[in-house]
């Protein structure tokens, strides 16, 4: 199903009236940009253990339960809402499999932070490859890899996520100016820095490797 306005006024409507088969129509909309979220930040580690759909379930019963709270914040996008819920049951999922705390690049980092603030260059890099390597570049993946990883670590933490929240989760710019708590104008000019900054830094890198 694609995302209408009407339809979304629609089953909101039918939603606050107390119709929760509204809300399986609702998370059906979004599902797939949720589960691109979720495959984005979940750790590598959880891969044999949990699935996306695993986390996808468990954030539409979280959702369930808390949907009245959804309606004390009108102004909130929906998407944004459901977001945040599976956000947090992926914060608890980190936490009760790998501990209160994961770490990343060599340190200790808050789990708040690294899941639910920002994408890790790794999670980016490696859905930037595969988008950007051909047949004949399969055997230069890691190579690849390495090179757009590299892009996405000279750029802004801010900046970085605002290309993943646009490009790969598919927000629309109100809703990561909400996410971030951002005002509008400043989540669009980020976000076409952030686009200029990758592809400056995936110009340099290419140019250096150039023989």
């Amino acid at each position: 199903m694609e995302e209408n306005s009407a339809e979304l006024e629609l089953l909101l409507g039918r939603l606050k009236a107390g119709d929760n088969n509204a809300l399986a129509e609702l998370f059906t909309i979004y599902r797939e940009r949720l589960r691109r979220m979720i495959e984005l930040r979940m750790d590598p580690r959880l891969s044999g253990r949990l699935s996306s759909s695993d986390v996808l379930q468990e954030s539409y019963l979280d959702a369930l339960q808390r949907v009245g709270h959804y309606f004390e914040k009108p102004d909130m996008s929906f998407h944004v809402w459901l977001r945040l819920i599976t956000s947090q049951r992926l914060v608890d999922i980190h936490r009760q499999h790998l501990g209160a705390q994961k770490r990343s690049a060599g340190c200790e980092v808050p789990l708040e932070r690294s899941v639910s603030a920002h994408a890790s260059s790794i999670s980016l890099a490696r859905f930037i490859a595969v988008q950007l390597e051909s047949p004949s570049q399969v055997a230069m993946r890691k190579e690849l890899f390495a090179q757009v990883e590299a892009a996405l670590e000279s750029m802004d933490p801010v900046d970085r996520e605002v290309l993943a929240l646009r490009h790969f989760e598919e927000l629309s710019n109100d809703e990561v100016a909400q996410t971030l708590g951002l005002q509008k104008a400043a989540a669009s000019n980020r976000y076409v820095r952030a686009l200029r900054r990758l592809k400056e830094a995936l110009a340099h890198l290419s140019a250096r490797e150039a023989p």
